[in-house]
């Protein structure tokens, strides 16, 4: 804009434009929306319905989603940790080391310590919004969406299913396919998916050659949210979690301290156990929490709600309350 354009507007389209802005920020999401992602919408019960449709891995990747580690916790005196995990990519994480110094330390204490600052895992597709009854005008377009462990178990069990009677899918096929019925429901204050579950096997929009081809190019690549450049050197993330720690975490050593902590922890609200307490996520792997193939006890978290909260802070507090 001129000088004298912005003379004449007197800075009455700045204020709309910051004001608009300042809206975004403000409303669910805020700046950590990105358009190119769906969530299914819950209602005031938490409950909630819609229909999705897996899509195929676009032109030069190889499978049809990125699994991601991150990590979202506060340290003792209310500063946060929030970062992608490079274990995602196999790399050191000193927020990982830290958590195994804890859990290895075999002190309940510490190892509650540990869950509270556990591995988000997550997954990330490109799908189609078959039915979305809360917001219908997403139906009909291609977006990317984050999801849990619980629903990457289901594709899964689809392709690889338990009983004889049961036919294997592809759920990322066209043409073999099937619908993804997302539902959702408050089960003991957390927010459950098991009642999802996949429909019959069917052709993708009457396997319309045209219509497939305009959605196959439609959609987003993925391999760009597990790149490199998405995880901070080690050094800079080990300054980080050190100073949001602040030696906050050292191991207790002996049983007069490891009772000391668990009623520091107990006056918090928490309990030590997984699961314990409404605003503990669910762990994997309670007793053995090493990944694969690792020599190092990592705790995960699986959690399947996705959305983008109001800020950064709520986004991992809201964490604490799903499934």
């Amino acid at each position: 804009m001129s000088l004298s354009n912005l003379k004449k507007d007197r800075g009455r389209k700045g204020i709309e434009a910051l004001a608009a802005e300042a809206a975004k920020m403000n409303k669910p999401g805020g700046s950590f929306d990105d358009d190119r992602f769906w969530r299914p919408s819950r209602d005031k019960s938490d409950n909630g319905f819609a229909v999705i449709r897996f899509l195929p891995a676009v032109e030069g990747e190889d499978i049809p989603w990125v699994r991601i580690f991150s990590h979202g916790f506060k340290g003792p005196k209310g500063q946060w940790y929030i970062e992608n995990c490079p274990t995602t990519n196999s790399g050191k994480c000193p927020a990982c080391e830290r958590n195994t110094e804890l859990w290895n330390s075999g002190i309940d204490a510490n190892k509650d310590i540990a869950r509270k600052r556990k591995r988000r895992l997550q997954y990330i597709s490109n799908v189609y919004i078959v039915s979305d009854p809360k917001n219908p005008e997403n139906e009909g377009k291609v977006f990317l969406y984050k999801y849990g462990m619980k629903i990457f178990t289901k594709l899964m069990d689809a392709m690889d299913p338990d009983f004889e009677d049961e036919d294997a899918i592809n759920p990322f096929c066209f043409w073999e396919g099937a619908d993804f019925k997302i539902k959702i429901r408050n089960v003991k204050g957390f927010v459950n998916y098991d009642k999802s579950e996949f429909a019959a096997a069917s052709k993708f929009l009457d396997a319309d050659e045209k219509a497939l081809e305009a959605l196959y190019e439609g959609q987003h690549k993925l391999q760009p949210f597990v790149d490199n450049s998405e995880f901070k050197e080690y050094k800079v993330l080990r300054e980080h979690v050190e100073s949001v720690l602040q030696d906050g975490d050292s191991p207790q050593s002996s049983a007069a301290d490891e009772a000391a902590a668990e009623e520091d922890v107990q006056a918090e609200g928490h309990s030590p156990g997984p699961g314990s307490s409404p605003s503990s996520s669910p762990v994997t792997n309670d007793d053995d929490d090493s990944d694969s193939g690792s020599a190092e006890a990592t705790v995960t978290v699986n959690s399947e709600d996705d959305g983008e909260p109001k800020s950064a802070h709520a986004y991992f507090e809201e964490l604490a309350d799903e499934d």
